[in-house]
């Protein structure tokens, strides 16, 4: 967490900045040797910012003639996910994703990308890209082919990202759909699906972006050298299995939520069946009771000693009868 103190003196906590060559590092770039590294054959710079104020984005933005737009957007944040091209030089927004205090919270990184230098721009919550460059690093080989590779490192960073938090959410997901299954209204589990299917969405919504990206990177001729081609689809392919991962989950989601309302619909069913069949049963003694409780002079068998009895009886077979019938029927 940075402090104020940290906010007044960015440069020093905001800025990491490497040059590369021949896949080695060969030393930190300051402000005033961007131009000198920039003109070295076979050198390219790694640039790392976090959230950069004005001033020193504008500086970067004269070291390596970006576009006024891509500045603009890269200050600003609150961007679509995007791939455009200014010149020589390859703007890129891509959203974030990671897990605070068990919360997923969304970010955003920019990157602007040329033939010798990559420049990322992070905004909000975001994962350092220290060991992405530190990956980067162990493997010379190919870095040595270029910023195509540490491109192709902070994009499946990002992705994996967005990979993890699927796995989390699918064991969310299998508690989740557990109590959903039963007859009893779960208010709460109700809640979790909601709050569940929305982190989906916004999962979906940051890895389809980055599914075409992918793509327009592997399609335009001269952008990424051929040997980090297939790197890079392995990163598209990893953004289309959290497309669908993501499309799974909301649709079984939503038909958990239609099978546990079906379930208490169901139960709710068969409760009013039991409330109506007893109540018929009951209804049979009610009316011959009272009829007999009027008490007329001419009623049939009233003056009789097996009146009571038989009148009695009958009513029991009737009930018996009834709730046999019903019994039969499901009923009860």
């Amino acid at each position: 967490m940075h402090t104020k103190n940290d906010q007044q003196q960015p440069s020093e906590q905001r800025v990491k900045s490497m040059a590369y060559r021949n896949g080695k590092a060969v030393g930190e770039v300051t402000s005033e040797n961007i131009s000198e590294m920039l003109a070295a054959p076979d050198t390219f710079i790694w640039l790392g910012l976090w959230q950069p104020d004005n001033d020193y984005l504008r500086h970067i933005q004269q070291e390596f003639n970006l576009h006024d737009l891509a500045i603009e957007d890269a200050l600003t944040a609150h961007q679509r996910p995007k791939i455009e091209q200014y010149g020589d030089t390859f703007f890129i927004v891509a959203h974030t994703a990671q897990k605070i205090r068990d919360r997923i919270e969304y970010g955003e990184t920019h990157l602007f990308y040329g033939k010798n230098f990559l420049i990322t721009v992070r905004h909000g919550a975001s994962s350092s890209y220290a060991k992405v460059r530190e990956h980067a690093e162990q493997c010379p080989e190919q870095l040595a082919r270029g910023p195509g590779y540490a491109l192709y490192c902070v994009l499946d960073f990002i992705v994996d990202n967005y990979l993890g938090i699927v796995g989390e959410f699918s064991s969310q997901f299998e508690e989740i759909e557990s109590r959903m299954f039963k007859t009893e209204f779960d208010q709460k589990a109700v809640r979790q699906v909601y709050h569940l299917r929305r982190h989906l969405l916004s999962l979906r919504n940051a890895a389809v972006p980055m599914q075409d990206i992918c793509g327009q990177l592997l399609h335009h001729d001269g952008l990424l050298p051929k040997e980090l081609r297939d790197y890079m689809r392995d990163v598209q392919d990893h953004a289309h299995q959290v497309i669908m991962l993501t499309d799974d989950m909301r649709e079984m989601l939503t038909n958990a939520t239609h099978v546990n309302l079906a379930l208490v619909s169901v139960h709710q069913n068969e409760v009013v069946q039991r409330l109506a069949g007893w109540g018929a049963i009951l209804a049979l003694p009610t009316v011959v009771f009272s009829l007999y409780g009027m008490n007329f002079k001419d009623m049939p068998e009233l003056d009789t000693s097996w009146g009571y009895p038989l009148t009695l009886g009958i009513t029991v077979v009737g009930c018996l009868w009834l709730y046999l019938k019903l019994r039969r029927a499901g009923w009860l």
